[in-house]
Formats: structure tokens, sequence, C-alpha cells
């Protein structure tokens, strides 16, 4: 007999996905120049040429089994130091390498994460808008996510719903900062109440409430900014980090979990994920993505792109008269529809070529996400298409 659980959810594929998959069978007909698909968060600007030489380098030099061979299953220790002497000196951190357990990329850090500080029955909040993979990462552990609403004046957190949904049944908070789909990078303001709320919260329950910071756009901040290191202000911190976006890897599955020194339990939650990879599949990401990666720690691709292309449409959208945050990272951008249904907004705009996700799976119904992902040549040329399908169909 098979599962029902995952048959039912071949009815529930990604807004995102199936709008990709429209824009390649639509590119088919008048060329990929002529859609213009802002739906997937792929990283469109090229991977540092650092790390692929560094890669050539270690195909030409290093042993094949130590390349190709199982790593260990907690990582491989070089590299488990070398990310705790990374993040130690750009963060003023103390992690050791028994704190960090590399992983295939963030989603696997994770699904270890959710994991190691659940019950079955428990509840972890996270705040809209938010990843909408993150429904079905948590509550396929037997845990339930909940959503708490979003603040759109600024996409910070709305602490006073918060707060009210802060129960006893919650033993983790879920936060994803820079923000997929806002662009929102959470101040030190904001974090510092945040972890204000859970210690006493904590306190008052009697159990900890673990913080879980999803952070694969940790690097990409504009205008000079940098986003403050969530572990930083909370000492239950389990940070789940990827290199999918800051070194242009995402098919690469490379990323790790980083417990803050500071948790009581922090080198037995590391040695929990050892046991969890034995139950969900997730065992030792490649050897030699994980050697790789150690020797590029401080590199990042060329996002001065992202920029340009965020400055360009924020300013377009701000002419046309959409309601708007300007994104501070990411490469993302979360307008207001200019109906309340943004998936018709949406489908109305198909019929120019322009592929928008609607927010309704984001937490933020009457909302849609553009990915800003692609070449500013294109950015350039869908503007006026923006503009002509604003004003033909809703008289902007």
């Amino acid at each position: 007999m098979i599962s029902e659980t995952y048959k039912a959810m071949l009815q529930q594929k990604s807004v995102i996905r199936n709008l990709a998959e429209a824009a390649g069978e639509r590119a088919k007909v008048i060329g990929a120049a002529n859609v213009f698909d802002y739906s997937l968060g792929n990283p469109s600007v090229p991977a540092p040429q650092k790390f692929t030489d560094v890669m050539i380098r270690l195909l030409q030099e290093k042993n094949p089994m130590e390349l190709h061979g199982y790593s260990p299953t907690l990582g491989i220790p070089s590299v488990k130091a070398k990310i705790a002497e990374s993040l130690n000196r750009r963060f003023d951190m103390n992690y050791g390498p028994e704190h960090i357990f590399p992983t295939s990329a963030a989603a696997a850090a994770l699904a270890h994460a959710f994991r190691a500080v659940t019950q079955p029955g428990d509840e972890i909040l996270t705040f809209a808008p938010f990843f909408p993979e993150y429904n079905p990462y948590v509550n396929l552990t037997g845990a339930k996510l909940k959503v708490v609403p979003a603040d759109t004046t600024s996409f910070q957190i709305n602490f006073e719903a918060f707060e009210e949904m802060l129960t006893e049944k919650v033993t983790a908070i879920l936060v994803n900062t820079p923000n997929n789909p806002s662009g929102a990078v959470y101040s030190a303001e904001t974090l510092t109440k945040l972890a204000d709320i859970l210690r006493k919260k904590s306190s008052q329950y009697g159990h900890d409430i673990f913080l879980i910071s999803d952070e694969p756009y940790r690097e990409i901040v504009f205008d000079g900014k940098k986003q403050p290191y969530v572990s930083k202000f909370y000492a239950n911190t389990i940070a789940c980090y990827s290199f999918s976006k800051a070194l242009s890897l995402p098919g690469e599955r490379i990323g790790y979990l980083a417990v803050n020194p500071a948790c009581p339990d922090a080198a037995t939650i590391v040695n929990m994920c050892g046991q969890i990879s034995r139950g969900i599949g997730h065992n030792c990401p490649t050897s030699l993505l994980q050697l790789a990666v150690a020797e590029v720690l401080d590199e990042t691709s060329d996002f001065s792109v992202y920029e340009k292309n965020r400055n360009l449409i924020y300013d377009c959208l701000v002419d046309i008269g959409f309601d708007v945050v300007k994104p501070e990272g990411t490469f993302y951008i979360f307008p207001k529809a200019l109906e309340e249904d943004a998936v018709a907004f949406s489908q109305k705009a198909l019929a120019y070529d322009l592929v928008l996700v609607p927010a309704d799976s984001f937490g933020c119904p009457g909302y849609f996400r553009m990915a800003y992902c692609i070449d500013t040549e294109k950015v350039e040329r869908s503007l006026p298409v923006l503009r002509k399908f604003a004003h033909e169909v809703y008289g902007k």
C-alpha cells in the first residue's frame, strides 16, 4: 500500500515550480528571451573563480578516495574546524568543530534542526511572509508549523501577534533573515527583542525554546549594510546555512548546521544530528564539496547585479503606484498586487509573459514575489511590459 500522505501532496505542488514550468513551456513557443520569468530563486551570477580553481586543483592533486569516499558521519574534521574559525573571525563567536555539522545545504540542516528540538505534537512558529516549503519541512516531522501574521509595514516581526501565539506547546522559532520573499533584514533591535521574549518564555514554561535561523541569504545585503548574526543574540540558536546563494552553488547541495556554543546542549545536538541522518537519509554530504567550500569561506559571488536589479525594479514599481517595501537583501521583492486576489493578478500578468508568484502560500494573500536573479538587460526590457500590464489592466 502506498503512502496516502505523499500521494495527497501530488495535488499540492509548489506554485513557484508550477509557474517556472509554465514559463519553460512558453519559452519553447516565443523564446526564453521574451518570457520575463521572475518565478524561481536560482542564482544568476557565476560562482567565484576561486571556487572553480579550487575544484580543479583538488581533482588534480588529491587522492580520489579522499575526494570521493564517504566522509565521517559528523563531517570532515578539518572542514568543520575551518568553518568554525571563519564564523568566529567574522561574527565574534566561539565555535569549535564540535559545534558544526556539514549538510546537504540549508534544507537538510533544517531537517536535522527540527528533529533535534521537537517531539511529535510540538509547535514551531515562523513569521509571514515565509518560504512555503517550511510547511512540509516541519509538518512531516510530526511537529506543527504555526505562522505569525506579517507586519506588512516593514516585514519585521509582528511582536503583538507573536506573543499571543507563543504558548507552552512551542519548542522552536524559525526565522529567515534576510527574508525570502520580502527581502527584509531583521535589525539588531528586532533580534534583541525576540531573544528577550524567548528567554522570558523559556523560564516561564520551564523548557528551552530554540531559535532556528535559516540563513542562505546571509551575505546578500545591500546599501553597504550587514545582516546581524542571529546567534549572537540568543544562546539556544541553531544556524542553518547554505552556500547555494553566497557562492551561486544551488545544485551542489552543500551547507552546514552550527549550534551556538553558548547552548548547554550544543555538542550533544551535533552528535544527535549524526543519528537523525540515519533516519532521514541525509548522511554525509559529498566529500569533494566539503573540502572545496572550506577553502572559499570568505568568498562570495558578485552581488552588485542583484542590487542594481533591485533598484531598477523598485523604482519602477513605486513610479507605477505599487505598494512595496524596499528590500534590504536577497534577490526578491514583494509588492502588493493591484487587486485583492494575487492569484488572479498573476494569471493576468501571464498574458503579458510576466511570470509573477502570488504570495498566498507565503502567508501574505494579496502580495506577489518577484525573484530578480536574472540578467539586468532582461530586467530593463521587462519594465515597459510591466508598465503596459499595469496600465492596460488596472489603469495605472
